[in-house]
């Protein structure tokens, strides 16, 4: 297989991935019937490009196209939300780039690139000019504006923060020792039932949640910390649209509290993933040098025994 061939099966690829997600965040919509408050595909988006390069550019305008040419309200609106969905996660990569990001996430400021150029920054195109367009069709009046440009934006960040970090990683997952893999399950088996438990009661107990993301990030780092963040938010954002996340409260109220929240959560995870990486980095750096200095050692006393032999004065 040529690399055209495998450069446009890998497009397609993303394309379909795009559309698979953005059905499932659609069910999570808020606003609209469109406006979501967790939008996997920028994390599918920007983890392509990071890991492929930019020519996977036509696979997210693809994906973003084919995913709101059935929401409308009309196809020049279609056009704007479709180039804003694929230009946010391009800028984002190439401000990325530009500062040094590496793709294992084993820094403290590949975790923050991540966070606030990546998340934070990039995103806010593909908020401005989705919500600006539906503005401009007459699909939304002003007054829903800011609540609707705030889902938008906290919803791909949201992306961003949850899909990446364990799209980037997951080729490094299989590594788990196998002793460890029943501690990887029973982790996230316990995260689920407890994210369930937490989020649709009115106990306020979600801070409970919090022990078990920071064993994942501590034990396995992005590889455990990733997948924990992604099934807390998805069931945190399930409950906030049936109304137990937090009952009686407007949709920008909502928004705040449940955005707070997952944006808490997978910060937590990233970046203490992102720390403990680092540590245990230098750490076999460290090592590394002492046995270096070791073999050093005892290389030099070697020498020094054999040349002391050889000048030892025979009797006479």
């Amino acid at each position: 297989m040529n690399a055209g061939v495998r450069t446009a099966l890998t497009v397609l690829a993303v394309a379909a991935a795009y559309y698979a997600t953005a059905q499932v965040g659609l069910v999570l919509a808020l606003v609209r019937g469109q406006v979501t408050p967790l939008w996997l595909p920028t994390g599918i988006s920007l983890a392509a490009l990071l890991l492929a390069g930019g020519r996977m550019w036509p696979g997210i305008a693809l994906g973003a196209f084919c995913v709101n040419i059935g929401l409308g309200p009309n196809l020049l609106s279609v056009l704007l939300i479709t180039a804003g969905n694929t230009l946010a996660p391009f800028v984002a990569y190439l401000l990325l780039r530009r500062v040094g990001f590496r793709i294992e996430l084993d820094r403290l400021r590949d975790a923050l690139a991540l966070v606030f150029v990546g998340a934070f920054g990039g995103m806010a195109v593909s908020a401005t000019m989705g919500v600006t367009s539906l503005k401009v069709a007459g699909a939304l009046p002003w007054s829903e504006y800011p609540a609707a440009w705030s889902v938008w934006w906290t919803g791909d960040a949201m992306g961003v923060l949850v899909f990446a970090p364990l799209l980037l990683t997951l080729r490094h997952s299989w590594r788990i020792q196998r002793r460890r893999v029943a501690e990887a399950v029973l982790l996230l088996t316990a995260t689920i039932g407890l994210t369930m438990f937490v989020t649709s009661t009115q106990l306020r107990l979600l801070f409970l949640v919090f022990p078990l993301l920071i064993w994942a990030a501590l034990r396995f780092q992005h590889a455990g910390a990733a997948p924990c963040a992604l099934i807390v938010s998805t069931i945190a954002v399930l409950t906030a649209s049936d109304g137990y996340f937090a009952p009686n409260a407007s949709v920008l109220t909502t928004m705040i509290v449940l955005q707070l929240f997952n944006g808490s959560i997978a910060l937590t995870g990233l970046l203490l993933s992102a720390i403990t990486s680092e540590r245990n980095e230098a750490r076999r750096a460290i090592e590394h040098a002492c046995e270096q200095l070791a073999d050093t050692v005892a290389r030099y006393q070697g020498k020094d025994v054999r040349t002391s032999l050889g000048r030892v004065v025979p009797p006479t």
